[in-house]
């Protein structure tokens, strides 16, 4: 049974592991004094989910868990419960996880237990809808955004603005694959072979020139240029498709 619940449940949280629901001994002599209701999975997974969700997977998506035993449905207070986490794995939340924690109430510790559980975390992300080229303009391109199980994905995936004009493809893209941010980068508008404007400052002096490009650039980032008369190897700032700019 999955359960999805917005971040804002009241809970403490530490780290560790072990196996399968399991009941402390304290918590039958408290439910035997205090008879009141059944915690049931759905109530567990609920304040389960909130917890995690509020203080380790934040704003990363939407977090569903689900039980993969059965929870026992203890008996405990007819009042409001908390769950502070007492184990975790070191890495935090993983698509297949042990969890150790405890119940408490206002006053109370009412036990610990420990739970085997599968989640998943869904947020829009961009996926190639088809194949994809290096070197493509991300504007335009056949991407569309879908909600994707991010537990899914080990490396940062990409973040831009639809229609983009400043970025490209740096690598080729399969159909169905959401894009990484390494798959994305600056595109180029000055290209190597090019011959461009060279902007050479020195303090208050500035001489302009003509150089050959040595390597594709995109605003902003420091390229290798070759002075045409002195054949003297440069690196410069790409200012747009025909200016980069030489500090000596």
């Amino acid at each position: 049974m999955f359960f999805v619940l917005p971040a804002l449940a009241l809970a403490a949280l530490q780290l560790g592991a072990a196996d399968g629901p399991a009941v402390s001994p304290s918590l039958a002599a408290t439910a035997a004094a205090n008879p009141t209701r059944s915690l049931s999975e759905s109530d567990a997974l609920a304040l389960l989910t909130a917890t995690l969700q509020r203080d380790y997977i934040k704003d990363r998506g939407d977090l569903e868990l689900r039980f993969t035993q059965t929870w026992p449905a203890p008996a405990v207070p007819d009042e409001p419960l908390t769950i502070k986490i007492l184990e975790l794995p070191t890495v935090g939340v993983t698509p297949a996880f042990i969890v150790r924690f405890q119940l408490c109430t206002a006053q109370k510790t009412l036990g610990t237990w420990q739970a085997q559980v599968q989640a998943q975390v869904w947020r829009n992300v961009w996926v190639a809808h088809s194949t994809l080229r290096r070197g493509d303009p991300v504007n335009g391109a056949d991407v569309v955004q879908e909600r994707y199980d991010v537990l899914k994905v080990r490396e940062e995936l990409a973040d831009f603005s639809a229609g983009d004009p400043t970025l490209e493809l740096a690598e080729p893209v399969s159909a169905g694959v959401p894009l990484l941010a390494r798959m994305i980068k600056p595109r180029a508008v000055i290209h190597r072979g090019q011959i461009a404007n060279a902007l050479v400052q020195d303090g208050v002096l500035s001489v302009s020139t003509k150089v050959e490009v040595l390597e594709d650039g995109a605003p902003g980032q420091t390229i290798r240029a070759r002075n045409t008369v002195s054949h003297r190897d440069l690196s410069g700032r790409v200012l747009d498709a025909q200016t980069i700019q030489i500090s000596l």
